[in-house]
């Protein structure tokens, strides 16, 4: 009932004022505070303001907007962790190109015959005993200097 009371009060003075604005010949200013002179009424009348007052003082209500804050909290948190750690996607991004650089540095090789040409010799007996299987990488090094040349 206060609530509604003091709407009004506050709408009658606006249009007041609104008048003073019109008489002094400034009629878009005017039209204007009496545009927004009209919206406490109007919140009235639809019963927001009763909404409004219901919500303010109800204890569950209250307990939800801390829920809410705290909800707010633990998210901002989050996300500041995740700047620290270095778990942003341009970071992550940065990471995966410097992996990309990283893992066929002779792909950028000019040529490819000195390659094959060390392929094509027979090891040592001893050293075929001794030899370790070939990494993935080498074995695609050819096929990573083709793509890498045309640009993929």
């Amino acid at each position: 009932m206060l609530a509604e009371t003091v709407c009004s009060a506050v709408s009658a003075a606006g249009l007041g004022i609104a008048a003073i604005t019109a008489y002094r010949k400034r009629f878009l200013a005017a039209t204007r505070i009496a545009a927004y002179s009209l919206v406490p009424v109007g919140l009235v009348m639809t019963g927001v303001v009763e909404w409004v007052s219901g919500i303010a003082f109800k204890p569950s209500v209250w307990a939800g907007f801390v829920l809410l804050g705290l909800a707010w909290l633990l998210f901002m948190t989050t996300r500041a962790v995740e700047r620290r750690t270095g778990g942003t996607r341009k970071e992550r991004k940065a990471a995966k190109a410097a992996q990309r650089e990283a893992v066929a540095p002779q792909a950028s090789a000019p040529s490819l015959a000195a390659g094959r040409q060390a392929e094509a010799q027979p090891p040592a007996p001893q050293a075929k005993a001794k030899q370790k299987p070939a990494a993935p990488a080498e074995d695609f090094s050819d096929i990573e200097a083709i793509l890498k040349k045309h640009g993929i």
